[in-house]
């Protein structure tokens, strides 16, 4: 049986995990990102089919990929051309949804003293996610094109799984579907076959916590308002 010193190390390996936004210049062991990996690959699949497909970038590989995608993004001719190859948010936003979104967007931005009124600093903080937020490694995450719904819903317990072992280890990362809209840029840098999509991106590496927008903490709904109980 775990002891309880394991289920407080596991709930606060996960209760503590946030997207962060700000990373420290510090390199990330080849052994900690393969350790990580390899734990995460645990993560339950239908059938073991284990569908995900993980590229690790560092260094000028990553820096490379970041300019390319910023040259598009920061060109609205260009930016016009790249779509997204699913739909990872809802095509009409109703409520609780739309307040929720709106919520942690507004309040990111008020941390960062951004106002509705400035679109370019706010274009320009969205622009960090395609330099992985300045973490030393960036991870993007492809899924073989003959696979369903079922092997996706997988794939989100992959994902999480990475974030948690990375908080075990005194990592942070920042799940990021933003990275979808520029499929054909990053499948082309990265040689990523045909036959995969693009799921999203993810940034690792050490918080800097003198980082401002580091600061923000997303509510959680209580268990009472989406739970209920069947006797």
């Amino acid at each position: 049986m775990p002891s309880l010193s394991d289920q407080l190390a596991v709930d606060t390996a996960i209760t503590s995990r946030r997207s962060i936004r700000a990373y420290l210049p510090k390199a990330v062991s080849r052994t900690d990102i393969e350790q990580l990996l390899q734990v995460a690959a645990r993560a339950p699949s239908g059938t073991n089919t284990q569908p995900w497909k993980v590229y690790v970038l560092t260094g000028e590989r990553k820096h490379a990929l970041s300019a390319a995608i910023l040259a598009a993004h920061n060109d609205p001719s260009l930016s016009r051309q790249h779509t997204e190859e699913y739909a990872y948010y809802p095509r009409e936003w109703v409520s609780p949804f739309i307040e929720r979104r709106r919520k942690v967007g507004w309040d990111l931005y008020a941390l960062l003293g951004l106002t509705r009124e400035n679109k370019a600093g706010m274009a320009a903080q969205h622009g960090r996610n395609y330099e992985f937020f300045g973490a030393p490694v960036g991870l993007i995450f492809t899924i073989d094109r003959v696979m369903e719904q079922g092997s996706w819903l997988d794939y989100g317990m992959f994902l999480q799984n990475i974030m948690v072992a990375a908080r075990g280890r005194g990592l942070d990362t920042c799940p990021q579907a933003a990275f979808t809209q520029y499929h054909k840029i990053i499948q082309s840098m990265l040689s990523i076959p045909d036959k995969e999509t693009v799921v999203c991106g993810m940034s690792l590496g050490y918080a800097d916590m003198d980082k401002v927008e580091n600061s923000l903490v997303t509510e959680r709904m209580p268990v009472a308002e989406f739970v209920k109980f069947v006797d």
